[in-house]
């Protein structure tokens, strides 16, 4: 009597078993699980970055619309000194007022400003240590002859944008990245611009990111509610169907898969004792067979004094000696690299979550990236120099994901090379006066060609398809410096190499 008490308490069981509530409709939690992962997928890798694109794109047309109109301007003003309403002398000086009253943007804080070819600073309503100077040296914080460099776009095409680092409005303390758009007037031989900050720009972003992701996630919370319905209703009508022997089978399938993990689990504890073992023997014997050797030493060369000709291992004991100095060295540091190089790349493929608040080393980062990349830098260039800053401080961000950028360029950096006489040349420093930390890879080899220059950066742009390159590193790399509120420049004489600089923003 009591085993069909038994069966029936267990048929029981399983009509109430939170286990049996996991075994969800296949065909209903796979089609649902895709689409909110691809709802998502759109919004973060699609959507938004689209967004971003749009909106820098829209921000560029806005100031060159605006150039074009200061541009009118100053030709209003030409065109009546032509016909001789003025003179020209009170046509320029006019024109310069009218513009260096005119504001826009939100807090009426933008302006415009004007150069000359040579270039001498003609207006600029916030720099007035430069009106009447010579511009062409004035470098920004990161080593950018800004003026210069407009000239030299608007001698080529007449008009076009250029990058830089400036103070922020009329704080001339701060210093942020901007981007000006500047065309030639060439009636008087100007060149007028105006500018956008890029940190206006990725603050309107993150305001319309911030709407788009509560409005989606009101959709989303919506849509797991009707889907929630759905699989619970497919999940009634599952257990009405389901039979004793699918719990059984369940626990089986449990079981089974844990033994699986745990053995999954021993096994790379095993690899990595086994990896260790040897490496830990030959650190703490190398040590001990160095000490007997030298004590052995003093015996095997009074021996050796009386038989010179004696030899060993078909060699002169003279020059056995020495080369067992050698390898005694040689294994103490072998096994020492082994131990660090296992650690490092611990440290570099650990999982990690884009966490961009830790403290980070710059010099540590760039420090372990040249010990993983040792063996393709050593295998070539002859020439690989490193010069660290000391004392630099901590940035705010994720070291891994750093650390995947500068073995990007490193490994770019010596594919570009043509032989091993060529160099490679690493290097940190700090812009103390803007709050950067700067990472400077450079190469000797061919450079890149102007043309391509601005495209290294483009998702899939690539030199090297054929050798089964994707043009997807530099993409990575710059986006990963995005988020470390940096920015990623390029600068390249076509035949003398190319320099990649990272710019990151430190705190204090």
């Amino acid at each position: 009597m009591d085993a069909p008490k038994k069966i029936k308490s267990l048929d029981a069981d399983k009509k109430h078993s939170p286990l049996f509530l996991k075994k969800l409709p296949v065909r209903i939690v796979i089609p649902v699980a895709l689409t909110i992962i691809l709802f998502i997928l759109t919004i973060f890798l699609l959507i938004i970055p689209l967004l971003e694109k749009n909106m820098m794109d829209g921000k560029r047309e806005g100031i060159l619309h605006l150039t074009e109109s200061a541009w009118s301007t100053l030709n209003l003003f030409y065109e009546k000194a032509r016909e001789g309403e003025i003179s020209h002398k009170k046509a320029k000086k006019q024109a310069i007022e009218q513009l260096q009253q005119l504001r826009y943007g939100p807090e009426l804080e933008d302006y415009f400003w004007i150069n000359d070819m040579t270039p001498n600073m003609i207006m600029h309503p916030y720099r007035l240590d430069l009106v009447g100077q010579n511009v062409s040296n004035f470098k920004d914080p990161a080593g950018k002859r800004l003026f210069f460099e407009m000239v030299k776009i608007v001698k080529k095409q007449g008009a076009g944008y250029v990058d830089y680092l400036w103070q922020w409005k009329g704080d001339s303390k701060k210093i942020v990245p901007k981007i000006s758009y500047v065309k030639e007037f060439q009636f008087w031989g100007w060149i007028i611009g105006t500018g956008i900050y890029v940190e206006d720009v990725r603050e309107e972003i993150s305001a319309i990111t911030r709407k788009l992701i509560y409005t989606c996630s009101g959709i989303m919370i919506l849509f797991l509610m009707l889907s929630g319905y759905i699989i619970w209703q497919g999940t009634t009508a599952e257990k009405e169907r389901t039979k004793a022997m699918e719990h059984s089978s369940l626990r089986e399938n449990q079981l089974l898969q844990a033994d699986k993990m745990a053995s999954l689990g021993t096994l790379v504890a095993g690899v990595a004792h086994e990896i260790n073992n040897p490496a830990t023997s030959l650190m703490l014997n190398a040590p001990n067979l160095k000490k007997a050797w030298q004590s052995f030493t003093p015996v095997l060369d009074e021996y050796y004094m009386k038989n010179k000709d004696a030899v060993v291992c078909s060699m002169p004991y003279a020059e056995l000696s020495k080369r067992i100095d050698l390898m005694l060295k040689a294994m103490e540091d072998g096994a020492a690299r082994i131990k660090k190089i296992i650690s490092e790349l611990k440290d570099f493929s650990r999982s990690t979550e884009a966490d961009m608040k830790n403290e980070v080393d710059v010099n540590l980062v760039v420090e372990k990236s040249l010990n993983l990349t040792h063996s393709i830098l050593k295998k070539t260039t002859h020439h690989l120099s490193v010069d660290y800053e000391d004392n630099l401080p901590k940035i705010l961000g994720n070291s891994q994901k750093l650390q995947q950028v500068i073995i990007n360029l490193l490994v770019n950096a010596s594919q570009a090379l043509e032989n091993p006489e060529q160099s490679i040349h690493v290097q940190t420093s700090k812009i103390p006066d803007a709050s950067f930390i700067v990472i400077e890879v450079s190469d000797s080899g061919p450079g890149v060609p102007p043309k391509n220059l601005e495209k290294l950066k483009d998702p899939f742009f690539t030199t090297r398809r054929d050798d089964g390159g994707t043009g997807l590193g530099l993409s990575i790399s710059e986006k990963i410096v995005n988020d470390h509120k940096g920015i990623l420049e390029f600068t390249s004489e076509f035949g003398n190499g190319l320099t990649v600089k990272i710019l990151l923003p430190f705190s204090g």
